[in-house]
């Protein structure tokens, strides 16, 4: 078991800078996710602790140790990538104790491993299959195990799960979830889907261009984002923004942005109020957009005139699309709303969830 320390670490490809100064302390038996859009630097990351990659500035610690000079055979971590990498010719058994041959681990070890592993993964009656007679789920299965059976001291998953279809990606993710908490042992995992992030992960580290723009715990990232890019990237669907200007009237301060005009969150007006007369951007979730009708207790609602241009029935709610003056739109709302194409509607924002950002930096105001 051991704890990951990422130490002001700089990966650049000539011009290319693929990471920036990225420090971040994974603690022992952490599940750390790595998200971000492509070619945000998560999957660099990822290989520069696996050894897979140069680090160009910085140091990556496993434990105490120094890791940059450390070949990846000698740095105790297992890798699940993407493409699963089976050997075709191999049998699931030969498959999942090939790495263990090769550090010269005895027969009787060798079969104990393999077959805990398969046990662990349900794939126990495959051991004498080849990777061709495997369905996508049973592939990710077997590569999944043959990062068990090396006991190693951190397991490294790169989008392991993109391949698989819709359902088989949650089975997937509550097996490699219940691994983590069986195994007690440190994973760090890459994804560009926020759900699987969100649902994973201890805690989630957000990465674009190469930065890093948020760590924390995946509540915290959907309460709390640090900037409109965390804000926006969280959550599905994403986050409706919208360019403002802070308004006092009559004492009274306001977020008008053109098409409408709302009160400033009370939990937010001393913050505001040296801000009046500037430009800011306010983002609303669409959760926190509610049929009048079936709005929920207990929140501030404020109605904003609007037309519907699109619904998307989900079952257990509707995603209807709004738009109102230059700005559209989403609301998720309650399943049994009225809302028509064609129609208007006023659907209220919750006032005590709604973000504020700085229309020039993007951080959040807080």
């Amino acid at each position: 078991m051991a704890s990951v320390t990422y130490d002001s670490i700089t990966k650049r490809w000539g011009d290319v800078t693929a990471v920036q100064d990225l420090n971040i302390e994974v603690g022992d038996q952490e599940f750390l996710v790595f998200v971000g859009p492509s070619g945000s630097g998560k999957s660099t990351a990822l290989r520069m602790l696996a050894g897979l990659e140069e680090i160009t500035e910085g140091s990556i610690y496993i434990g105490d140790q120094r890791v940059n000079e450390l070949p990846p055979k000698d740095r105790n971590i297992a890798m699940v990538f993407q493409s699963y990498a089976l050997y075709p010719h191999m049998t699931v058994f030969d498959n999942m104790a090939f790495s263990l041959k090769l550090h010269n681990i005895g027969r009787d070890e060798i079969e104990r491993r393999v077959n805990e592993a398969a046990h662990e993964l349900d794939i126990g009656e495959l051991l004498e299959r080849k990777p061709k007679a495997l369905s996508g789920g049973q592939r990710q299965r077997v590569a999944v195990g043959r990062a068990i059976v090396r006991e190693p001291d951190v397991f490294l998953m790169d989008e392991p799960l993109s391949n698989l279809d819709a359902k088989l990606r949650v089975e997937a993710r509550a097996l490699i979830q219940q691994l983590h908490h069986r195994l007690e042992t440190t994973f760090i995992y890459v994804t560009h889907d926020q759900v699987e992030a969100m649902t994973m992960g201890s805690r989630i580290a957000v990465l674009n261009r190469g930065l890093l723009q948020q760590i924390d715990t995946p509540q915290t990232l959907y309460d709390y984002p640090d900037n409109m890019f965390v804000a926006g990237f969280i959550g599905s669907p994403s986050m409706n923004f919208f360019d403002s200007t802070l308004v006092q009237e009559d004492g009274s301060l306001y977020i008008d942005t053109g098409a409408f005009r709302i009160p400033a969150p009370p939990d937010k007006v001393d913050i505001l109020r040296n801000r009046a007369g500037e430009r800011i951007v306010m983002g609303v979730r669409p959760e926190d957009v509610h049929d009048p009708e079936y709005q929920p207790s207990g929140i501030t609602p404020h109605p904003v005139e609007s037309s519907i241009d699109v619904t998307e029935l989900m079952g257990n709610e509707v995603f209807v699309h709004f738009r109102t003056g230059q700005f559209e739109f989403i609301g998720r709302l309650d399943p049994r709303t009225g809302a028509k194409v064609g129609h208007d509607m006023a659907p209220v924002f919750n006032l005590d969830k709604v973000h504020l950002f700085d229309i020039e930096t993007e951080q959040a105001i807080r």
